[in-house]
Parts: C-alpha cells; sequence; structure tokens
C-alpha cells in the first residue's frame, strides 16, 4: 500500500450548514501538493483533472505548493492554470512554501517564488489578507492569514470580533493549530491542511504517530468547534513518499 496509496486519490463529500450562506455553495478544498522529489508534477496535474470534474463553485488551496524549493515552474504554472480557469482559486501559504520555519531547514527564507508561481498561474494568494468573493451570486469575506509555524499568522485588523449579520467568513489557514488565535474572532468556517492526516494511519486502533500538530483531536475531517466549524484535509501530495491507510484527498463541501 506505501507505494499506491499516494497516488490514489480520494474525492471526499462533506456537508455543513451555515445559516450566512444562504444560498448553497460546493467548495473544492485542496492542500499540500508538496511538489518535490516524492510527489511529481504529474500527480498533481491528475488531482488538478479529477477536481475539475467535481462541478464546485470556487477552490481554495491551504498551502505547501512545495516540500523546499521550486523546480520547473512553467510547467507548475501551465497545470495550476489549468485549475484557476476553470474556477475562481483563492490560497494561502504553508509553512514549507518559505519563510522563517522553511528558512531554518531546507526551504527558502521568504515565499516570494511560490507568491510569484500562483500570481503566474492567476490564483490570488491572501497573506494576512480579507477579500469580498462574489460566488454563485453570493458575496463571501475570504481571509488568509499566514503560516502559523513561522510566527506569520496575524489575524488582528483583517478578523473582526464582531461583524453584519449577513456576512459570512471563511478563513484559509495552513496549520489548524492557529485556530487558537483565531477564538476571540467572528467566522464560520476554517479550511487547513499541514497534517496529511497523518499519513499513516495504523488499522484498528487508529493512531497517527506522525500528526504534526499539538491538538491531535484534529487530524482531518469536518469538525465543529463551538459554533464554528473547522475542515482539515488530508492533501494531494506527502512528505518522504510516504502514505498508508490514509489515502490523497481532494474534498468537497458542500454548504447550505
Amino acid at each position: 500500500m506505501r507505494f499506491t496509496e499516494p497516488t490514489w486519490f480520494e474525492v471526499t463529500e462533506k456537508y455543513v450548514s451555515i445559516d450566512r450562506f444562504g444560498s448553497p455553495l460546493r467548495i473544492l478544498h485542496l492542500s499540500d501538493f508538496h511538489a518535490s522529489e516524492s510527489v511529481s508534477l504529474e500527480s498533481i496535474e491528475r488531482a488538478i483533472d479529477i477536481s475539475l470534474k467535481t462541478g464546485a463553485d470556487v477552490a481554495f488551496i491551504t498551502g505547501d505548493f512545495i516540500t523546499w524549493r521550486l523546480s520547473n515552474e512553467i510547467e507548475y504554472q501551465r497545470i495550476l492554470k489549468k485549475l484557476s480557469t476553470s474556477i475562481p482559486t483563492y490560497a494561502c501559504i504553508g509553512n514549507h512554501d518559505g519563510g522563517r520555519w522553511a528558512g531554518s531547514s531546507h526551504g527558502y527564507k521568504d515565499f516570494s517564488k511560490v507568491r510569484a508561481l500562483l500570481k503566474d498561474s492567476g490564483i490570488t494568494l491572501l497573506f494576512n489578507e480579507i477579500k469580498q468573493v462574489e460566488v454563485s451570486g453570493k458575496t463571501l469575506s475570504v481571509v488568509g492569514l499566514g503560516d502559523y509555524w513561522s510566527g506569520d499568522t496575524k489575524p488582528n485588523g483583517v478578523l473582526n470580533s464582531n461583524r453584519p449579520r449577513d456576512e459570512a467568513v471563511i478563513v484559509l489557514s495552513h496549520n489548524p493549530d492557529s485556530k487558537a488565535d483565531l477564538k476571540r474572532y467572528d467566522w464560520d468556517l476554517m479550511l487547513c491542511g499541514h497534517t496529511h492526516g497523518g499519513q499513516l494511519v495504523i488499522p484498528i486502533i487508529g493512531f497517527r504517530p506522525f500528526l504534526p500538530v499539538i491538538d491531535k483531536s484534529f487530524p482531518e475531517g469536518l469538525l465543529t468547534w463551538g459554533k464554528r466549524h473547522v475542515h482539515i484535509t488530508r492533501g494531494v501530495g506527502n512528505l518522504h513518499g510516504l502514505r498508508f491507510n490514509c489515502r490523497p484527498e481532494i474534498s468537497i463541501l458542500n454548504v447550505t
């Protein structure tokens, strides 16, 4: 299974009811492409081709476009454009995309290369920014936050403690542990990646020894957090070519 699961994509569908959304919305949530020697651009393109058949209204990508270094930018750009030219696509940055954490490991000290890749690919990157997005006749406030491990998650001035009753707010934040910094703010749905679902899940007992988060009660899936909702996708790629009992995921969220 180690050699088949990394490219054995699972399309999941989940349903969540949020009053402020009004009209139904079909969200494509992707994350953790991790372009690298372990995850080929061909594999990422296949995931996007599958995604384009889901009939989503909008796409959100929650970071880690690369593992350490960007290569073959023109080809990667072509692949990402397939998504952005078909569906409005928005993204936040991940810890591997560049910044303090990546720079202290094997990656870039800033995310300028990934920012340029996304800009040239037609994907709107939000870094501690908010954008009003028109989708299916509904205006959404989409907030993209900086990376938690790099100390770049800065919700103050972007998210509010109170908002108009008809304003629906979606937060893109790579690491679900960042929810601790968002507790006092007012939002509906947070989309995250980062965990990869653990990549390895021990059968029967469900133990995930490699979860890279503090709150291990939030490994994957759609979860209720107080009056809000958090969705964590297992992601498209992987680290070190490993997945076992934890298939890569293309996530669809049906919001009603």
